[in-house]
């Protein structure tokens, strides 16, 4: 085993779920909901945040990464399955500080492997300072000028994802 493996595993063995309300209060997980409600008000895309504090031993034994648990909950959470296939999922993983973001087929093909990257170093540039609560919000608001370009609001729209962040 080597040196890097037992320090993640370590770091998910004894990272405490608290560890999401430590870096993301109450009143964090409020602003982080309204900026997506203001988001989805302005572009008939969906926008989800999921901040998870640790994996199972069994998925770290495994070599489960970020990319691919944040792929499981893209499923999980059908962020694929929104109407115009622009779902947008931010995935947060405390304990390997790290974070992936997914988007559908139709908003992926528009923004692309460089939009997302941008958006991405952005948000860990913020991260690394400690500023989860900005980065988050700041990759919201960066995610919805993409949504707003390629699927402006026509009318009322359905809420098809939930705007509230989702703790596992």
């Amino acid at each position: 085993m080597s040196v890097n493996f037992i320090q993640r595993l370590f770091r998910h063995l004894f990272i405490l779920p608290a560890a999401v309300h430590k870096k993301l209060p109450a009143e964090a997980m409020r602003r982080i909901e309204a900026a997506i409600a203001k988001s989805e008000s302005a572009h008939l895309g969906e926008i989800c945040f999921v901040v998870e504090a640790n994996l199972h031993v069994l998925d770290i034994l495994g070599g489960k990464s970020a990319k691919t648990r944040a792929i499981e909950i893209f499923s999980n959470y059908k962020v694929w399955d929104t109407e115009h296939n622009n779902g947008v999922l931010i995935y947060l993983l405390l304990a390997d500080h790290d974070f992936e973001i997914l988007a559908d087929r139709g908003v992926h093909q528009h923004v692309g492997a460089a939009g997302w990257d941008a958006i991405c170093k952005e948000m860990e540039a913020l991260f690394r300072q400690g500023q989860f609560e900005a980065g988050i919000v700041g990759g919201i608001q960066k995610i919805s000028e993409q949504l707003q370009h390629h699927y402006p609001a026509q009318g009322k729209k359905r809420n098809e994802l939930q705007n509230s962040p989702i703790v596992i």
